[in-house]
């Protein structure tokens, strides 16, 4: 794993904007901007390195679908901070099978040591950084033919629908996607956009709406039963949303509703509601517990760091490094402010990330974001920070496999067509 110097492209930001990546620079809060797509750099992997992410990502998820049950066995809602009701709905979610589409584990990795930091399995993001700018720029960049791109992930998410519509997981092929008008960086409708294209590509019918548009109607002779209608009163059967369970749950009305259990014709969600357990740090002190000797995994506990000397402190519904402690062993710590403020810790070993700093450009800590897609590695991204926590002023950079040939389309379509992974939870 190497860290190269790189010329921009000429225009490269009008090009990532035109690609669908809107927002290549991220707004200061005193003013200006700071990279968010770096072309500046990238990064290069071996193809045994990229052997090396592809197992430990698809061993970590079968891992993680192990730690649903007993983290419904062991917790409660209070334990998980999650609202009254949530768990029974979780054990309804895995009785009707619903399925899951993607995930994203972000990986501490420097060539030789690899350790996962944790799993974003609700609503990952970064998916256009991904699939898209990235190869692009691979392409544009005209590399050698003895070089690839750890990168399947758009075919991935247009065979993972297609596959969901065969199975009649999306009544009528229709599919909504929501976003939330809370966010108002552009991030989430454009991730909920490029899904919306991954799903018209797999022969979906589909529209894309603000998630607080959402409306419920009533069934005349059930009160208190009724369906979710869209903006345009047509009614909601399958419907992906890119806004957290935990979330929606808790202040949402539709979640509400759900938690109620109201509906007459449930609707399909994607993610789906057993979700909410793997998008909470909780999981990482579960992971431990039941896989104490992986060399994937980091000590972690509930409320307090034990017999850690080094440990970063983690809320369980953190995100973007809000409210992240690190403290080391000489006693100097790293704090983050954030929303989260008052939520349960968990305490992680801390294993400080590997730093591809250099005199011209300052510190470069660098984690890796697998995607896990229906079961299956799906490829990944790079992003770097000036300091040792990745937060909401990373930046993106892309990457290439230096010697490995671009396999064929038969060969793609038979690694695609594969299945390591059932992909789905049980119950004890």
């Amino acid at each position: 794993m190497w860290r190269h110097s790189s010329v921009p492209r000429p225009k490269f930001l009008q090009t990532v904007k035109q690609q669908g990546l809107i927002f290549p620079e991220t707004d200061l809060p005193g003013g200006g901007t700071a990279p968010y797509w770096n072309e500046a750099a990238w990064y290069e992997f071996t193809g045994d390195e990229v052997e090396v992410m592809e197992k430990a990502t698809e061993q970590l998820w079968g891992m993680c679908l192990e730690a649903v049950p007993k983290m419904l066995r062991d917790l409660d809602e209070d334990a998980l901070r999650l609202p009254r009701g949530t768990l029974e709905h979780v054990r309804d979610s895995i009785r009707r099978g619903d399925p899951s589409v993607y995930g994203r584990f972000d990986l501490r990795y420097d060539g030789i040591d690899l350790r996962m930091m944790e799993l974003n399995g609700d609503t990952p993001t970064g998916l256009v950084e991904t699939a898209v700018a990235q190869w692009h720029w691979k392409e544009d960049l005209s590399f050698s033919e003895d070089t690839d791109q750890w990168n399947s992930l758009h075919e991935r998410l247009v065979d993972r629908w297609r596959e969901l519509a065969r199975q009649g997981r999306v009544p009528g092929h229709r599919l909504h996607l929501f976003h939330s008008q809370a966010d108002t960086s552009g991030e989430e409708e454009m991730t909920v956009h490029y899904m919306a294209d991954t799903a018209s590509q797999a022969g979906l019918t589909v529209s894309v709406q603000p998630i607080e548009l959402i409306q419920w109607n009533e069934h005349v002779s059930q009160p208190g039963r009724g369906r979710f209608l869209d903006a345009n009163g047509e009614e909601i059967r399958a419907a992906f949303k890119l806004y957290p369970w935990e979330s929606m749950l808790e202040e949402d009305p539709v979640g509400q509703i759900l938690l109620a259990g109201a509906e007459l014709s449930p609707v399909k969600w994607v993610e789906p509601a057993w979700k909410v357990l793997l998008s909470t740090k909780a999981l990482l002190p579960v992971l431990w517990e039941m896989w104490p000797e992986c060399p994937y995994l980091l000590p972690a506990y509930f409320d307090e760091p034990r017999d850690l000397e080094e440990w970063i402190a983690k809320p369980l519904r953190g995100r973007e490094g809000d409210n992240i402690v690190v403290h080391r062993a000489d006693g100097t710590e790293v704090v983050k402010d954030g929303a989260y403020a008052g939520d349960r810790m968990v305490y992680q070993q801390y294993v400080e990330l590997p730093n591809f700093g250099t005199a011209a450009d300052g510190d470069n800590y660098a984690m890796v974001g697998s995607w896990i897609v229906d079961g299956e590695a799906a490829g990944g991204i790079v992003r770097e920070s000036d300091g040792p926590v990745t937060d909401y002023y990373s930046r993106v950079v892309p990457h290439v496999i230096s010697d490995a040939l671009e396999p064929a389309y038969g060969q793609q379509l038979l690694w695609r067509t594969q299945r390591v992974s059932d992909n789905l939870p049980t119950l004890d």
